[in-house]
């Protein structure tokens, strides 16, 4: 199958705003995940997760069809797709190997049934124990200074199983970086992984632990990472823009209005009259490559109107809170779902 857009490339992700001390020497990171076991201490443990900033682009390139299959194992696109992922963002990683992940699995599992056995609530049952996977999923890095992305997978038993039973998986997450900020990649030190973009799917509890097992571990911090209504606007343009490659079939967008009491708008829109009204702002036969803020905004404006003519309703009033396709959905609260690759 083709992949028409990945959503997590519309997502800018924060940056740490802690500058590298003048004193330590900045060397380019290497792609090779092998490093000395012998290196300097970590500076960003004074980066709180709360300096992190999220930038907005005010331009980007046009969402260009691949086949993604050529470049990762489609049963690793298959633990990514349909389920509906919390989004937070992650500081830089500090002696993160990915040579290791067979090790991070014994460790982390550890973890979880020490914080257990110590009374931690774990909101899955009676289990008698957990078993992680760590997994490297090769191909979705966009540029060379992209790590490659990890997949974290969470299985357990009940005590009452039976021996036959197959564990059952009560948690997935993966840490991504899918066309960073080459500036930014190329500032870290060579002892720091830049993995920005958390996905989580499961219980709260656990992803508590697992945070927390992180942030001990590597010297990072964690933050929610909600999507404003600019990234939606950007999602509706990019996604409408795919329509001729591959159907949409729909496009759904839902408002919240400051009434009192609050009024919530559902819209749904024809994706061929999206599309128009997408061409019509920028040209399928444009030579300009690019998509800038203005003609997303124009796009917005224009599905409003429509609106406004009809219902006599001012939704630029209100605040765009999802965006849905045939291709995925986003929620103004950080959730995503990719639904097609």
């Amino acid at each position: 199958e083709s992949l028409i857009i990945n959503p997590f490339c519309c997502l800018y992700y924060p940056c740490s705003a802690v500058n590298t001390p003048a004193s330590r020497p900045v060397t380019r990171r290497s792609k090779s995940y092998g490093r000395s076991c012998v290196e300097a201490p970590s500076y960003f443990w004074q980066t709180p997760g709360h300096l992190a900033v999220l930038k907005i682009p005010n331009s980007r390139g046009t969402a260009k069809s691949q086949t993604i299959t050529n470049k990762v194992d489609p049963e690793h696109i298959a633990l990514l797709v349909k389920n509906e992922w919390k989004l937070s963002y992650i500081t830089p990683l500090h002696h993160f190997r990915h040579t290791r992940l067979k090790s991070y699995s014994k460790h982390l599992s550890a973890f979880i049934v020490a914080e257990k056995q110590q009374g931690v609530a774990v909101e899955v049952g009676l289990e008698a124990g957990f078993k992680v996977t760590f997994s490297a999923v090769l191909g979705l890095a966009e540029n060379d200074e992209d790590a490659e992305t990890v997949f974290i997978q969470i299985q357990s038993k009940p005590v009452f199983a039976a021996v036959a039973d197959a564990p059952k998986v009560v948690w997935r997450g993966w840490l991504t970086c899918v066309n960073g900020d080459l500036e930014y990649l190329r500032s870290l030190p060579p002892d720091f992984v830049s993995l920005p973009l958390f996905c989580t799917s499961g219980p709260e509890s656990l992803t508590t632990l697992v945070k927390s097992w992180f942030e001990r571990v590597f010297d990072c911090n964690f933050g929610c990472l909600a999507l404003n209504s600019t990234t939606l606007n950007w999602l509706t343009a990019l996604w409408t823009g795919c329509h001729p490659t591959c159907n949409i079939r729909h496009l759904k967008l839902a408002w919240s209005l400051p009434t009192q009491p609050p009024l919530d708008v559902s819209y749904t829109v024809n994706p061929q009259d999206a599309w128009e009204l997408w061409n019509s702002i920028h040209p399928e036969e444009s030579t300009d490559d690019r998509i800038d803020i203005q003609e997303v905004q124009s796009f917005i404006n224009g599905l409003e109107a429509h609106f406004f003519r009809h219902f006599k309703i001012f939704l630029s009033a209100g605040t765009l809170v999802k965006v849905s396709t045939a291709l995925g959905s986003a929620h103004v609260d950080g959730k995503i779902k990719v639904i097609v690759m």
